[in-house]
């Protein structure tokens, strides 16, 4: 992929995301589980990443618990955001609309979330603990782009879908990491 094309990625152009969506992975639809595993695996450890960071700003919560009980915490609450985020992101489209394509719809979210590589250049930047959330901004706002090109829907509608999607998972995040703190 190009630096240009890239570069209108992160400026969320349409014409990019059709480039991406239509031309890049429809050359690869005979792998398109394979690269779909791939993807959620990537998305899953770059969310645990982001889980991570979060954590060690408030690194003084509970200093007493095993690496392997935080781990395995981390990893609980990662997999119920994150399955949170489907299930209400199907519902939402559902609702608003007309999605001719599930798999791909899928396979759409997670290559519009390629923003979330950013948290990697947060401890070597020293990045305040906000940038996180802008980050969450942008994964928002080029998720409902990606969404705008793969169902020809109005913008308005597909930001609505994604704000809900990323609410509720941002509150199942919120609700299972105190859950977690309190145990």
């Amino acid at each position: 992929m190009s630096s240009i094309i890239f570069i209108d990625l992160i400026l969320h152009k349409t014409k990019a995301y059709r480039h991406l969506l239509y031309n890049v992975v429809n050359q690869e639809s005979a792998n398109v589980q394979h690269l779909l595993w791939k993807l959620v695996l990537a998305y899953l450890l770059l969310d645990t990443y982001r889980s991570l960071l979060l954590r060690r700003t408030n690194d003084g919560s509970n200093v007493s618990m095993s690496f392997l009980f935080e781990s395995l915490e981390v990893l609980v609450n990662v997999l119920s955001a994150n399955f949170a985020f489907v299930f209400s992101f199907a519902f939402a489209a559902k609702l608003m609309l007309v999605m001719p394509r599930g798999k791909e719809i899928l396979l759409t979210i997670l290559i519009s979330s390629y923003v979330k590589i950013f948290l990697f250049a947060m401890p070597v930047w020293e990045f305040p603990v906000s940038v996180i959330f802008i980050v969450d901004m942008l994964v928002l706002t080029s998720n409902a782009v990606a969404l705008k090109v793969m169902t020809e829907s109005a913008t308005s509608r597909c930001l609505a879908v994604c704000f809900i999607a990323h609410s509720i998972r941002f509150l199942v995040d919120q609700i299972s990491g105190h859950l977690g703190s309190v145990m």
